[in-house]
């Protein structure tokens, strides 16, 4: 059987960067920052009192207190992502179109606000009941589900959990069901909302997290910063979509996964370099072809330089004619929502030949000899753009975009 071609026809987002995809584009091509100090809870009891927060968002102008009722942070960003990546898609689902078409998301957490909040009940005030929707809010599937009731989404719906890599994972399942010609239409994308006392106090515990900034690359980088959000696309059969004249903003070609199998934490290059040279193979390009490469790029010590060194063996001496940023440096590390937020600077390369900066590059580190995009945004023609998700536990996932013609 032959498979079908998968285009991207809707993408929406809630980030640090901007409430909307335009907001968030703009900011990614100016090398702005979302990451700042952080407004939770005991935020003096925590170590680490910086995050990439949404800002300004009113969930209350935006959702009825029923639904509040049901929906943590993460399900919320979720829904007003997908508003706008349907909304751009001009897609209706009904009659067939609905039976067939579904949701795939992908999520770390679940309602870590939800837990938090529940948890203080619980145990700081001592009560003994707790809200009725407290597990329809937490569960890690809630905003696939309210995604798919939203839009009545029938098909294939479910949620992703593969920590850092969720978003990808998500995405590579949906553009498989399209590709095969299961499902005309998917949903997919991730979101996710750790930024409470409870998730960020668990993150310290790791010791991978900065005080002061996300470096990526650079030589003087000491850890992550953690943000919050979601990113929402329509994978749509290319014929589908050419049939009502949709705007196409560029197509999926191909994807990988693979396991480390090593280490719960500690990241491998064998690992990361089968799920790169693995999604070139499934997408039957050439190295050559690739422009840009959305690093995973965390700004850990140990992330940065096995990604470069991944790349470097898989792309030869064409690793230095690539450019690779990690956006994560503005929008922080959205966790399981991460990919879907980064497949935007993925779009952009290929469609509008902007390829977003690696911002808060201070050092260069001979373990990171590559292009790196430092600080500045770079006008460029991009034909292939890859998107690189390396997870705790060793999983990891690579979309590859290609510009639409």
């Amino acid at each position: 059987m032959t498979n079908k071609r998968v285009v991207i026809t809707g993408a929406g987002t809630v980030n640090a960067l901007g409430h909307n995809v335009k907001q968030t584009l703009d900011a990614m091509r100016e090398g702005r920052c979302g990451i700042g100090p952080l407004d939770v809870r005991d935020v003096e009891r925590l170590a680490v009192q910086i995050g990439a927060q949404v800002q300004g968002f009113e969930a209350d102008k935006i959702f009825n207190r029923q639904q509040l009722a049901l929906f943590d942070r993460f399900t919320q960003f979720a829904l007003v992502a997908a508003r706008e990546a349907i909304g751009q898609s001009g897609l209706e689902f009904h009659g067939d179109l609905s039976a067939k078409s579904g949701v795939v998301m992908g999520n770390s957490g679940g309602g870590m606000q939800t837990l938090d909040e529940n948890y203080r009940t619980v145990y700081e005030d001592g009560k003994n009941r707790v809200h009725p929707f407290v597990v329809p809010k937490l569960m890690n599937n809630a905003a696939a589900s309210h995604v798919s009731m939203e839009f009545n989404l029938k098909g294939p719906s479910f949620t992703v959990a593969s920590a850092c890599a969720s978003s990808n994972h998500a995405m590579a399942q949906a553009f498989q069901m399209v590709r095969s010609g299961m499902a005309p239409v998917m949903i997919t994308g991730g979101a996710e909302s750790m930024l409470c006392f409870g998730g960020v106090k668990a993150w310290e515990g790791l010791r991978v997290m900065t005080k002061d900034a996300c470096r990526p690359f650079s030589a003087n980088r000491n850890g992550m910063v953690q943000g919050e959000g979601a990113g929402v696309f329509v994978f749509e059969e290319l014929e589908h979509a050419k049939a009502r004249g949709a705007d196409i903003l560029a197509e999926v070609v191909g994807f990988a996964m693979s396991s480390d199998a090593a280490d719960i934490v500690m990241p491998s290059k064998q690992g990361a370099a089968r799920a790169i040279a693995g999604a070139l193979e499934d997408a039957k390009i050439d190295r050559e072809t690739v422009g840009y490469i959305n690093a995973h790029g965390t700004g850990t010590a140990a992330n940065d330089k096995t990604e470069c060194s991944a790349v470097a063996d898989v792309f030869g001496p064409h690793a230095d004619d690539l450019m690779i940023s990690s956006t994560k440096s503005m929008h922080g590390h959205l966790i399981g929502g991460t990919g879907a937020v980064e497949l935007l600077a993925c779009i952009m390369a290929v469609k509008d030949g902007i390829v977003a900066p690696t911002i808060g590059y201070e050092e260069p580190d001979p373990e990171c000899a590559l292009d790196v995009v430092p600080n500045e945004a770079r006008e460029a023609e991009i034909d292939v753009a890859l998107s690189n998700a390396f997870a705790f536990g060793g999983l990891n996932a690579v979309l590859a975009l290609r510009k639409f013609r």
